[in-house]
């Protein structure tokens, strides 16, 4: 049975650049991809947000132009200012259309990002 079900992850950046940005969120979006092996033309749509000190560039543009996802909608915004959030943290939900079971969704935090969460993917996973 085909479902929509939602794919969360997050990274960190460097610093507040163009580059900056657009690699971190192109790691960690082919990280997703590989580890949940979903065809671009079965999304939906990807929500993207970064934290306010993050301002050089949008991350959806990676998606769209890097890795020529092109027909899914793509929106990035601002993340709410939480105290003792992770600094320069872009994070994304990708909302996919897939036959998987929920269990089988692989969730993937990266860098300074990698303690969000406990279930999920991480660097010391090594997935």
């Amino acid at each position: 049975m085909t479902r929509v079900l939602g794919i969360r992850g997050a990274t960190t950046c460097d610093s507040d650049t163009r580059e900056s940005i657009l690699g971190a969120t192109e790691e960690l979006l082919r990280k997703l991809s590989v580890v949940n092996d979903f065809n671009p033309d079965d999304l939906a749509t990807a929500i993207f947000t970064v934290t306010t000190d993050l301002t050089a560039a949008f991350p959806a543009e990676v998606a769209r132009v890097r890795l020529q996802w092109t027909d899914g909608a793509f929106l990035s915004a601002t993340e709410i200012p939480v105290p003792d959030a992770p600094d320069r943290c872009i994070r994304v939900l990708l909302l996919v259309n897939t036959d998987k079971a929920r269990g089988d969704i692989h969730h993937v935090y990266l860098r300074g990002a990698s303690n969000l969460r406990q279930r999920g993917v991480n660097e010391a996973d090594g997935r």
